[in-house]
Order: structure tokens, then C-alpha cells, then sequence
């Protein structure tokens, strides 16, 4: 069985436009992150981390200075901005390619200002209702809109367990996710700058993740480009074995069925497991 071309967001550098799934590198900027709180909190720590990440081969190292494990409380908008911005701004200026992960309007804006392509916005729109119209709004220093990815979110980290009730946690999170699209592109968010992410580990149980992954088919009904992020969620710590070895099996299948980028911890073994994952799919298509 043939498949399709993989769909690919506009705005970033030519390098990144092959046929290839991608690796984003998570570098938390937090004290609290559930995996790595603390290790790169200081600036430099990050810059650093940041760096290693793309020799490591990440081809996007995703900035986040808010944790949103289950529980975490939040930072306020300057704490956000002071740890952020000179992690953005120092690794841009190295030419890594750098999302932004906020729900905040004014923390995008000055991240695309200080050098971000991407704004990973974990709550599609949700969380600020600025932000939108703001992304559609910014240009990067390419001249373009960011690159906005957008994930199926329910609510805070305090309360979004609370929110795992679904019917059909597959369908019901594609469904809302659509919705958030509309809002966006009513807002000015243009068609050819989306990525849609399933919201992996965000108001789901173990069960009802594994049933949002399995089901691809509506994960890509969207037509969008997808970034899937699983890295080290409680749901894969949950198999018994290692984590980092767990996520790079997931990023093989999702390379395999079409992902443009998965958002990983630990960038070796998932590099390798999305050129697996893209080996096959290619040999598909033929």
C-alpha cells in the first residue's frame, strides 16, 4: 500500500524541507519539568544544552520556560520572558532553528523578535486569546509568519487530569482540535504555516494515549503537517521498560506513517528510529 507525501509547514529553511521526520530537542528552561527540571535552568546550562542537541542532529531545538507536567503550577509572564529570551536569542544567533514553547502571546512575539521560527503553543490558542491574532501578526527574521503548532489541550496542568473524559478520545480530541484550527484561522493563522499535534500526555489517561496514537487515521485527518511528542510521558514510562528507548520506537512509527517532526528528550536513538521508520515508508511508496 502506497503513501502519501508527507505534508511539510512553510516558513523554514530550505535544509528542513526534505523527506525526512525531524527531531525536535526539548530543552526545558524550567526548575519543575518532569524529566529534566532543573538540569539546564540556568542560561548558560541551557545554551549549551541547546547546542549539543543540534550536533546531536536535532533539526529544531523547542525552548520552553513553562513546565505543563500534570500539577505544575504557573509562572508568571516576566519569570517566563527572563528565562526564555536569552536561550532564544543566543542559540538564533548560532542559526539553530528555535520554536518557542509558550501560551503566551507576549512571550511568542518576543521569542520570534529575539530569533524563534516556530511557536509551539501547547494549548492552540486556548490558554490566550491573543494569540492568533499576535501569530499571524509576527514575521520572522525570514520575512514570514512563524510556524504555528497547534495541540489538542483541554485545560491547566492543575486540572487537566480532571478532564480525561471522552467517548471517543481519538475522535472527540481531533474534533476539538479542529475547532481550535477554525479559531486560528479565523484569527489570521494561515493554512500553510499549521501543525497539528494530538496532545499526547494532556487530559488523557495511559489507555486513552495509546488509543489516540493508534489511531493515525484521524490524527491525519487534519491534512496538516503533525508533530507527535511522547518523550518520556508517564504513559510510555508505563510499559516497564526504558523511556528514551520507548520513545524512539514511537518515533519510528510515527516517521513510518508520515510525521513531520517528533519532539524528543534524548535526540540519538530517535534519530536513528525515524530514519528506520522513514526507510520503510519510502520503500511503501514505491
Amino acid at each position: 500500500m502506497s503513501t502519501p507525501a508527507r505534508r511539510r509547514p512553510e516558513g523554514l529553511p530550505e535544509s528542513l524541507g526534505r523527506d525526512d521526520t525531524l527531531v525536535m530537542g526539548v530543552l526545558n528552561v524550567t526548575p519543575d519539568s518532569f524529566s529534566d527540571g532543573g538540569t539546564h535552568f540556568a542560561s548558560a546550562d541551557a545554551i549549551a544544552h541547546g547546542r549539543l542537541l543540534a550536533a546531536q542532529g536535532a533539526a529544531i531545538v523547542d525552548v520552553g520556560g513553562e513546565s505543563t507536567r500534570p500539577g505544575a503550577p504557573r509562572v508568571d509572564e516576566d519569570e517566563e520572558l527572563r528565562r526564555v529570551l536569552p536561550v532564544v536569542e543566543a542559540l538564533a544567533a548560532e542559526e539553530l532553528v528555535i520554536s518557542v514553547d509558550t501560551m503566551r502571546a507576549s512571550v511568542a512575539a518576543a521569542s520570534v523578535e529575539a530569533g524563534a521560527l516556530i511557536v509551539n503553543d501547547v494549548s492552540a490558542g486556548r490558554a490566550d486569546g491573543d494569540m492568533g491574532a499576535e501569530a499571524a501578526r509576527l514575521r520572522t527574521c525570514r520575512g514570514t509568519p512563524p510556524v504555528f503548532i497547534a495541540m489538542h489541550w483541554r485545560g491547566h496542568s492543575d486540572v487537566m487530569n480532571e478532564l480525561a473524559v471522552y467517548e471517543d478520545a481519538a475522535r472527540d480530541s481531533a474534533r476539538e482540535l479542529e475547532d481550535r484550527l477554525t479559531a486560528l484561522r479565523e484569527a489570521g493563522v494561515e493554512e500553510r504555516f499549521l501543525v497539528v499535534d494530538p496532545g499526547l500526555g494532556f487530559s488523557k489517561t495511559g489507555e486513552q494515549n495509546w488509543d489516540v496514537l493508534a489511531d493515525w487515521e484521524t490524527i491525519a485527518s487534519h491534512a496538516l503537517p503533525i508533530l507527535i511528542g511522547a518523550s518520556r510521558k508517564r504513559f510510555v514510562s508505563s510499559l516497564g521498560v526504558d523511556r528514551d528507548a520507548a520513545t524512539a520506537a514511537i518515533s519510528a512509527y510515527g516517521a513510518e506513517h508520515g510525521a513531520w517532526a517528533v519532539r524528543v528528550h534524548e535526540v540519538p536513538s530517535s534519530l536513528a528510529a525515524v530514519r528506520v521508520g522513514d526507510r520503510l515508508r519510502r520503500s511503501r511508496r514505491r
